[in-house]
């Protein structure tokens, strides 16, 4: 039996139409079939494929992920099979006509044109990468990683090229990953990041620290400086730097970060912030009446930064899924409580990992901060193998309220962050840290 019910007044059947098939989208369409046996769901996705782990992609060009298949959480066919989703892939949505409470949908491969109705829409439709107006940025051997065909072309390239140098701009997650990941496959890395470092949501002494193992591992890094122009010099690629450094490799990762992809949505009049981002409520809604948003198009109201901020995460996205489709069912009964940024990155032999806000953001916001730094080992000290264990926590400096933290080290951040991050949701002091209970035995941990 179903926890809800639909009302639809008009006595039929309620048909939900959701826009974005990666993540978040498909999650919430197979929410919905759960909570709803009867209604009619239509999931459209501009791409060839659904449901797939992009947070994979970088280790799939690397090897580590031999099988491509493995990619794929679920395909258009499984998900119609198992759930009735109508599934329709390559399908764009062109335009939401609000008064009507319909959606144009067209078909990218036979160009047909159909206008859907809704009782309600659901917005997931993602982030793309940024591609700033660099001339030579046109170059086929700039690629970009979001999406399965964007890893496609750098496994390609890289299978049939062979190339022996490659430039990484951008040093955020998955700039990092496909920094270790081609270099796994043997190529000389370069790191160019605008940046005075790696990692932003680190603050610097963390981050300092996934330098050091990156030119340990023979990665180059260029800090506080930006491509400003691509040329082709003979069969090299060729990169001027913003201090004046020109770089040559076969091949360039553009990784400086995603923005919505959200024109069809704000030409349809739905409130978006400054950079494109949907705005929404506590229920997920947007400003307009049974139109749901989630996933890493959307702004959520941040009360410590008194501004609606995106958190562009994959766990975020795939809870948003349960809570849009409970309140859809029960007509906004379930709220969202900001996410705070868990994030973690693994950097070859070391983890890097945050949640809340650092101590610089927090002080470009005028806040008063206090920060302690831990430097431990990863497991009892006499037990073999200990690693070091660096904790960083950002606190309230006379409530002693954590305000964020960070980890970095070989083994255990992980389980350090998972923590961190929920004493942080809890509003958690400091003073309680120490009153939590672990499980400990000296291979795991320290009493």
């Amino acid at each position: 039996m179903n926890r809800y019910l639909f009302i639809d007044k008009g006595g039929s059947m309620a048909r939900y139409i959701v826009i974005g098939g990666v993540a978040g989208g498909a999650s919430t369409a197979a929410r919905l079939r759960r909570l709803d046996e009867n209604a009619e769901i239509i999931l459209v996705e501009r791409g060839a494929h659904i449901s797939y782990a992009n947070c994979g992609l970088p280790y799939y060009a690397g090897g580590v992920i031999a099988e491509r298949d493995r990619l794929f959480v679920m395909t258009p066919d499984k998900l119609k099979g198992w759930l009735n989703i109508d599934v329709r892939i390559h399908t764009e949505a062109t335009a939401i006509k609000i008064e009507n409470k319909t959606v144009v949908l067209k078909n990218l491969l036979t160009n047909i044109i159909k206008e859907e109705t809704y009782d309600a829409l659901v917005l997931s439709p993602g982030a793309e990468p940024i591609r700033p107006a660099i001339p030579g940025i046109e170059d086929e051997r700039i690629f970009t990683v979001r999406s399965v065909p964007d890893i496609d072309a750098v496994k390609q390239y890289v299978d049939t090229k062979r190339p022996e140098r490659a430039v990484v701009i951008g040093g955020g997650f998955i700039g990092l990953e496909m920094a270790e990941n081609l270099h796994h496959r043997g190529i000389f890395v370069t790191i160019v990041e605008a940046l005075p470092q790696v990692m932003n949501v680190l603050d610097f002494e963390m981050a300092a620290m996934v330098h050091q193992q990156l030119k340990a591992k023979g990665v180059e890094l260029y800090l506080n400086t930006a491509v400003k122009q691509f040329s082709k010099q003979g069969s090299q690629l060729s990169m001027l730097l913003s201090d004046g450094t020109n770089l040559q490799a076969d091949l360039a990762i553009l990784s400086i970060g995603v923005k919505p992809d959200t024109k069809f949505i704000q030409e349809a009049g739905i409130q978006c912030a400054p950079n494109g981002a949907i705005l929404v409520n506590e229920y997920l809604e947007t400003s307009v009446k049974h139109i749901y948003a989630l996933g890493d198009a959307v702004a959520v109201y941040n009360s410590m930064l008194d501004k609606a901020v995106t958190v562009p995460l994959a766990g975020p996205a795939n809870k948003q899924a349960r809570v849009v489709a409970e309140n859809i069912v029960s007509n906004n009964t379930k709220t969202w409580k900001p996410a705070i940024g868990t994030s973690i990155a693994k950097v070859f032999d070391i983890t890097a990992a945050s949640t809340g806000f650092s101590e610089k953001v927090l002080k470009a916001q005028g806040k008063a901060v206090a920060i302690m730094l831990t430097h431990g080992g990863s497991h009892a000290g006499y037990y073999p193998d200990s690693l070091p264990l660096t904790i960083k926590t950002v606190f309230h400096p006379e409530t002693g309220e954590l305000y964020g933290a960070q980890v970095v080290g070989y083994d255990g951040v992980d389980k350090r962050i998972d923590v961190l991050a929920e004493a942080v949701r809890r509003h958690a002091s400091v003073r309680e840290l120490a009153e939590f209970e672990h499980a400990y035995a000296p291979p795991f941990s320290s009493a």
